[in-house]
């Protein structure tokens, strides 16, 4: 146990000397409170709530109170899951870039817990980050909402799905802890996964979408589509099929342990020098 203490101990010393922390947690709070400012006004204005009404007639999402509230506090969600995947690949690219990892297994030989250290860390990292983006996006939401003449909170579901949401980013820090380790690069992998998570998946899923199987058996269950289900934001169209927040997380859970755990046993089986 002592191991494995001093091995998060390490990681998070390692992450919270650089200047990375505070650029992102600045980014983080800002596209939270931003994007919640821009959400919460366009989806009380006059034209969305009729479109919404009419089925989301005109390219206007659908949903109840509940899902706009949602959609509102977890709107800058988008960009700091990107962010998050971005310090995951850089929690393990840093080592390879620098060749740090050499030292790092020499002053831990046990390189399971080298590695439950980093996911640890990174769960840490994430939920704090999480808890930045909600101060933010909480905050200037509700007194959008408010001052629209929306219920800043209709349901306890809202509260819900805010702890969920510190959970979704640190299921994506993992999955870039496992890009990162599987691509050795550090700025090839960054480029690969935040350009997969960005624009190949999304232009995937729509394509996907396009016959009715993919829409209802395969496209709910690529991680953006089980991020969405998790938070329960609206949707974009009626015709949308999505999984339960409960499903989502268990589907986004699987893409984390999939990438993690692919790196992570690479990382055991491979020669360090």
């Amino acid at each position: 146990m002592s191991g494995l203490t001093g091995a998060v101990r390490s990681e998070l010393l390692k992450f919270f000397t650089t200047r990375l922390w505070w650029g992102m947690l600045i980014g983080v709070f800002a596209c939270g409170a931003a994007f919640a400012l821009i959400i919460g006004l366009l989806y009380t204005s006059e034209k969305f709530l009729e479109q919404s009404g009419n089925g989301g007639f005109g390219g206007a999402p659908v949903g109840d109170d509940v899902q706009i509230a949602n959609s509102v506090y977890t709107a800058g969600l988008s960009i700091s899951y990107l962010l998050m995947l971005v310090i995951g690949v850089i929690q393990i690219g840093a080592e390879y870039r620098h060749r740090t990892v050499t030292s790092t297994f020499l002053a831990q030989p046990r390189r399971p817990v080298v590695m439950l250290g980093k996911v640890l860390a990174l769960v840490a990292v994430a939920a704090a980050y999480g808890l930045v983006n909600l101060v933010g996006s909480v905050l200037v939401g509700a007194i959008t909402l408010h001052a629209r003449g929306a219920p800043a909170f209709p349901s306890a579901q809202v509260v819900r799905t805010l702890a969920l949401s510190m959970l979704v980013l640190g299921l994506w820090a993992l999955i870039g802890l496992g890009i990162g380790i599987l691509i050795p690069n550090q700025v090839a992998a960054l480029l690969i996964g935040v350009g997969a998570a960005w624009l190949v998946e999304p232009l995937l899923g729509l394509a996907i979408k396009a016959s009715d199987f993919g829409q209802q058996h395969i496209a709910p269950y690529l991680p953006s589509e089980a991020t969405q289900a998790v938070i329960n934001t609206a949707k974009a169209s009626a015709d949308d099929v999505r999984l339960s927040w409960w499903g989502g997380a268990i589907a986004l859970l699987c893409w984390a342990a999939a990438f993690a755990g692919a790196g992570i046993v690479r990382v055991l089986r491979q020669d360090i020098t």
